[in-house]
């Protein structure tokens, strides 16, 4: 944003004699954590959104029940960014315990909106102060004292309103659907809006150059969060079975998946035609998830890396045993218990090979909200077309924050439920071999539980065996199947999502990335055209294993910048392992692992510094 000293305007309405920033800026509302201040954000987020202007909204929060700060910023993106932004200029100070730091923090020629008490101008003279009687207000507005907290919240998305001349009317209808079919409680919160909207209107001149405006940019899109759209794929893609035990950031996938079961998986009689269970651990949760896909279900579950850590033997035993289920990873900072509340992608390691000996396991990486619920279907045709546990790996920023998205498409292909022999087909066939390779894609045929055929029978074991299910010792037998494995997992390359790019294939220098990453990253290339007049390709990788196409874009590059956010470059290290010799050493690293969502300016700098330009 703009710099300099903030010239004041002398007139209501007037603004500053700096340039009109119009729709292009974020805003930081820095609260307590328990204080009620969700539905306020959610209604000044989906207003912004309401006026027709591309938005994200993130949240900031503590890993504790209640009491300690919480920061909630809403980008507001004319261009459609949506990746956090390094400085917010619109603070909204409701913390007095952080107050002093938050305006401290403000960028020069920001905007300070905060409890009139706590004079926040003595720290600032480059910044457009409106001090506002928060408590005044709210008291006059809410007779009765223990809803103040929660009322108070409203006051200042009507100062913020004001200040920013959005159209009260589109606020006023986020604010009646927030609380439909309540009127007192509606009449309640948007009294006190409109009592911070007057306020301001009759009491500031404004002094700073931000402005919300009418766009036509979110016409037919939605708002949702990437938790609530996996479990959505799931459900489209019949899961039936759910075994989990709860985590942060992972929690609401369950919860979301159970909600559509519950609407749309009872039958007339009111019953139900699914499971949902709360296991005692992740490892029985996992262990729920295999015993379910062995007899046929499509089964689930969701947890974070911890989770992860814990269900390293079951995952390893449907590797073996070549068991589907699918594992929903929502990524957090690690490692141990680590920072729950904060993002980062780095368990890509660990669930790629999750388990002691030799495994590799398929790993969707969803990089949108509209991913999360197209690769949450697709996982379930992966896992038992390839009889194997699939991996759909999300993170904290992308689960639990809001993001703006086209409606997701019904889905137009039949259910895969990969290679299955009937009773009709043994009675053909006169018996099958279950880990037998008969067909060359290195997966064998499979029946479920209860066909009845008096050679549907096999034996699943985790220990060594032959093609036949027969236990087994042998060297050489032992050895086929752990070969037929890696010939499975081979030509899974070309069953997962292929890779998507970005490119004008002119450039000698190329980027990598996968999940969240895609968002500063492709604001970064903008401001790498816009400021140094270079144009790299990118590529940004879906799954693993790796698509030949990922091979072929290293190979024609000079230069690969592989940005992530984690410590360890661990989608690099990925790489490494898969490329040829002789492309490794192209490989360089932009790494971001602070806990906070990566920003574009983060990866600009670096690339600029390692190019030296």
């Amino acid at each position: 944003m703009a710099t300099g000293n903030l010239t004041l305007g002398h007139a209501q309405g007037q603004t500053s004699a700096r340039q009109r920033v119009v729709n292009d800026f974020s805003i930081n509302v820095a609260t307590v954590n328990g204080s009620g201040s969700q539905s306020a954000n959610s209604i000044l987020l989906k207003s912004i959104f309401g006026m027709g202007i591309p938005v994200s909204g993130k949240n900031l929060f503590p890993s504790n029940i209640a009491g300690l700060p919480t920061w909630y910023t809403i980008r507001a993106s004319k261009d459609g960014y949506v990746a956090r932004k390094r400085e917010s200029e619109v603070l909204v100070a409701m913390n007095p315990e952080t107050a002093k730091d938050d305006i401290l923090a403000a960028p020069t020629g920001s905007v300070a909106i905060y409890e009139e008490s706590q004079n926040l101008k003595q720290y600032r003279d480059d910044v457009a102060c409106y001090p506002v009687p928060f408590d005044k207000i709210t008291a006059a507005v809410c007779p009765e004292a223990k809803l103040r907290k929660l009322v108070k919240n409203m006051v200042y998305v009507g100062v913020v309103a004001q200040v920013l001349q959005m159209d009260l009317a589109v606020v006023e209808a986020s604010v009646r659907k927030q609380f439909a079919k309540k009127q007192k409680v509606f009449d309640l919160n948007y009294g006190a809006v409109k009592a911070g909207y007057d306020y301001a209107q009759a009491t500031f001149t404004k002094q700073d150059p931000y402005f919300i405006e009418k766009m036509n940019s979110t016409a037919g899109k939605i708002i949702i969060d990437g938790n609530a759209a996996c479990g959505m794929g799931a459900v489209f893609a019949g899961v039936t079975v759910v075994a989990w035990y709860p985590i942060t950031p992972s929690t609401s996938v369950i919860e979301a998946t159970t909600d559509l079961l519950k609407k749309f998986r009872i039958t007339p009689e009111g019953k139900a035609t699914f499971a949902v269970v709360q296991a005692e651990d992740e490892l029985a949760a996992i262990g729920m998830v295999l015993g379910a896909g062995w007899a046929g279900a499509r089964s689930m579950t969701a947890t974070s890396g911890p989770g992860i850590s814990l269900m390293a033997e079951f995952t390893g035993l449907g590797y073996f045993a070549e068991i589907p289920g699918v594992i929903f990873d929502v990524q957090r900072s690690g490692p141990a218990t680590g920072m729950p509340t904060r993002t980062q992608q780095s368990d890509l390691l660990s669930v790629a090979f999750l388990s002691h000996g030799d495994t590799k396991h398929v790993v969707l990486l969803p990089g949108s909200v509209k991913e999360c619920f197209e690769f949450g279907i697709a996982a379930f045709d992966l896992t038992e077309r390839l009889q194997t546990p699939v991996f759909v790996l999300s993170d904290l920023d992308l689960g639990m924050n809001n993001w703006m998205s086209d409606p997701f498409e019904y889905p137009a292909k039949p259910l895969d439920r990969g290679k299955v022999l009937t009773a009709e087909d043994l009675t053909r066939l006169g018996g099958f071999a279950r880990y037998r390779d008969v067909d060359g894609d290195a997966i064998g045929w499979r029946t479920l539980p209860g066909t009845m055929h008096p050679k549907a029978a096999y034996f699943t074991r985790g220990s060594g065996h032959n093609d036949a299910a027969g236990y087994t010792e042998k060297p050489d037998e032992y050895q086929g199947i752990m070969e037929r494995l890696t010939r499975k997992f081979e030509n899974a390359r070309k069953l997962v999502p292929a890779p998507v790019t970005y490119s004008n294939g002119k450039s000698k220098i190329g980027f990598l990335a996968f999940g969240t990453t895609d968002f500063a990253l492709r604001e970064s290339l903008e401001q790498i055209k816009n400021e140094h007049g270079q144009s790299p390709d990118y590529m940004r990788v879906r799954a693993y294993p790796f698509s030949h196409e990922i091979h072929d874009f290293v190979a024609s590059h000079e230069r690969v910048y592989v940005v992530e956010q984690n410590r360890d470059a661990q989608l690099q290290s990925l790489l490494k392992l898969d490329l040829p010799a002789e492309q490794v050493t192209k490989l360089r690293s932009i790494l971001h692992y602070n806990g906070l969502p990566i920003d574009a300016r983060t990866i600009t700098e670096e690339f600029v510094a390692k190019e030296g330009l």
